[in-house]
């Protein structure tokens, strides 16, 4: 690094500056000593690449400042400045950064700006933290901005929205974050910030991973992170309580046989209000209070009596035991060896009553349990007339008839948007409920039975996917009998070259080759007017798009059609599973025995 000084007129901000922008930043506080003694301290520059022209990397105010008082005075003054070699520009950056920082605390969104440099130039999070002293979660944070739309964090660095407002929004989907900005562009309606906001996210059922009692790195369901990296979320508040309660439940037996007279659930409904108790010991009957939280916490007050028993005790109007409840006859341990010994006969009976299995499996399908989960296909629409669309189709409508009749046979109400859930037993531990659709479902004839079997599969089959294809493929699903093109397909489209493709198919290749010149939008208008037979067209009946039959195709060879790599994933399981048979098919005939007295000697 070398000392010069350097005409106004070679300068220029860098880039790498982290004031550089296109706004002149504001000088009014230096500009008066700018005016009287100049420019004192030393600009930090570097080479442009151009003969004797500069970019300021540090000095950005004081250059803008130099500029106001030359314009005024009509000659300019060289500045004093420090030349940086120009080959680091990560060390520029820092320059700039540091100086900055060391002046004005720049906001987080300028921040995130200039850390974003650092990172592409390759430097750390550990080396920028070391530099700027700064803890490598406060990096952290002010890099998470960058997972936020960009207008979020112009409304962020505008002052606009909160940071409460936006570390909620940090664990929000794009998509979720485009909602929640047209929330807040529509007059009418009112945009969810702070904790407003983490309850909108989450459906009103936020539930921090911290209050789990349970191995979170066992748990099979998804949590969300914010991107700040302090507060994480499970999506799924019935799988979580699931999972929870389960624990709780463990827990209690524990303390049972740890000789704790009893264990009290309070439930989230009801509050364990520290003042109406006293603590008491567990010798003296003293009790163990479970405070369940709506939030998902859960709390353990060992060794509490409520005031009324105390001063009863105290009075001597009772004894502690006489509060104590009635020995159990059983411990823990003996109930545990009671269960498991009573569950592995059930186990051996059960694979004898196929009949009794598959409506056990149906009711945990439908209500779940701690070691089940199975949850319906949300049907997620990017817009609303995607989903209008989906709920008009004869397929949906078959579908639903359907599941009403299914509803009315298990008791549920038929306005149930889903048999999922188990909603019709909704009271009571979900054990309860499992065996009470368990008992529903023994008492209804097969046939009955398998109808339940089908709507609890449509509801949880994944759209999608390869067993769609499969599925689609053996049942020979005509789509036709489902579906029928509707306006909310066609806006969709956009290529010209599948256009051209739907016009050949529903006017004809001569009508195609007749509008290959057209817009997409003539193209569109030509197939809806086939489709509806309107403004003197043929009409086109029971036409059907390529993506959409059994099996799907596509227009052209640039790949991107979902179903089409769906189908290719079926395909190739298929022929994994005849390549299979093909290798197990001479083993298993040179092991076929010779005569029916062997097989029965073998199943013997």
């Amino acid at each position: 690094m070398k000392l010069d000084f350097i005409a106004l007129d070679k300068l220029s901000v860098s880039k790498t500056n982290m004031r550089y922008a296109r706004k002149a930043p504001d000088v009014s506080d230096i500009l008066p000593t700018v005016r009287s003694r100049g420019v004192l301290q030393t600009l930090l520059f570097r080479s442009n690449g151009a003969p004797d022209a500069f970019e300021i990397v540090a000095g950005s105010r004081r250059f803008h400042a130099a500029q106001i008082v030359a314009a005024e005075r009509g000659e300019a003054e060289p500045l004093p400045c420090a030349i940086l070699d120009d080959s680091d520009d990560a060390a520029a950056i820092e320059a700039s950064l540091i100086e900055n920082l060391a002046r004005l605390d720049a906001d987080e969104v300028t921040q995130w700006g200039t850390f974003t440099r650092l990172v592409r130039e390759g430097r750390s999070l550990d080396d920028i933290g070391d530099t700027f002293g700064l803890p490598a979660l406060t990096i952290k944070r002010v890099l998470a901005l960058g997972n936020l739309l960009p207008r979020i964090r112009n409304l962020y660095a505008a002052q606009k929205i909160d940071r409460a407002t936006v570390r909620h929004l940090t664990l929000a989907s794009k998509s979720q974050q485009k909602a929640w900005l047209a929330l807040l562009d529509d007059p009418d309606s009112r945009a969810p910030v702070g904790h407003q906001l983490k309850a909108w996210l989450f459906g009103g059922h936020s539930i921090a991973a911290s209050h789990a009692l349970f191995d979170v790195t066992a748990y099979v369901g998804a949590i969300v992170t914010d991107l700040f990296g302090e507060d994480r979320y499970f999506a799924d508040s019935e799988a979580f309580w699931t999972a929870q309660n389960a624990e709780i439940e463990t827990r209690r037996v524990a303390y049972l046989a740890a000789g704790w007279g009893d264990v009290v659930i309070v439930p989230p409904s009801e509050q364990f209000a520290s003042w109406d108790y006293e603590k008491s010991a567990k010798r003296k009957g003293g009790r163990v209070y479970v405070d369940v939280r709506s939030s998902g916490e859960v709390v353990f007050h060992e060794g509490y009596l409520s005031r009324k028993e105390a001063a009863r005790i105290a009075k001597g109007e009772c004894t502690a035991a006489a509060l104590e409840p009635v020995r159990p006859e059983m411990t823990g341990p003996q109930q545990t060896y009671v269960h498991l010994h009573r569950h592995a006969a059930v186990r051996a009976a059960l694979i004898d009553a196929l009949g009794v299995a598959l409506r056990l499996m149906v009711a945990h399908a439908i209500t779940g349990s701690h070691l089940w989960a199975v949850r319906p296909e949300p049907q997620s629409a990017h817009n609303d007339a995607i989903a209008e669309s989906v709920e008009n189709a004869q397929g949906e409508a078959t579908f639903d008839a359907r599941r009403r009749a299914v509803l009315r046979v298990l008791g549920f109400s038929p306005e149930e948007p889903t048999v999922l859930g188990g909603h019709g037993h909704a009271s009571g531990p979900a054990g309860d409920r499992l065996s009470a659709i368990f008992l529903r479902l023994l008492d209804l004839p097969d046939p009955a039975v398998l109808d339940v079997v089908a709507i609890v599969m449509g509801e949880s089959l994944a759209a999608g996917s390869a067993v769609v294809e499969a599925v689609g493929l053996h049942l020979a699903v005509r789509m036709e009998r489902y579906w029928q093109a509707d306006a909310a397909l066609l806006d969709l489209i956009r290529d010209r070259e599948v256009l051209l493709g739907m016009t050949a198919e529903v006017a004809g290749p001569m009508v195609a080759d007749a509008n290959a010149g057209e817009k997409a939008k003539t193209l569109r208008r030509i197939i809806a007017d086939h489709l509806g037979g309107v403004g003197g067209r043929e009409k086109r009946e029971h036409w059907v798009p390529r993506w959409m039959a059994f099996p799907p195709s596509a227009y052209t060879a640039r790949g991107g059609v979902g179903t089409v790599a769906a189908h290719a994933r079926m395909v190739g399981a298929r022929q994994a599973i005849d390549a299979e048979r093909v290798e197990e098919a001479p083993e298993q005939d040179a092991a076929q025995p010779d005569n029916d007295d062997a097989v029965q000697a073998v199943a013997a």
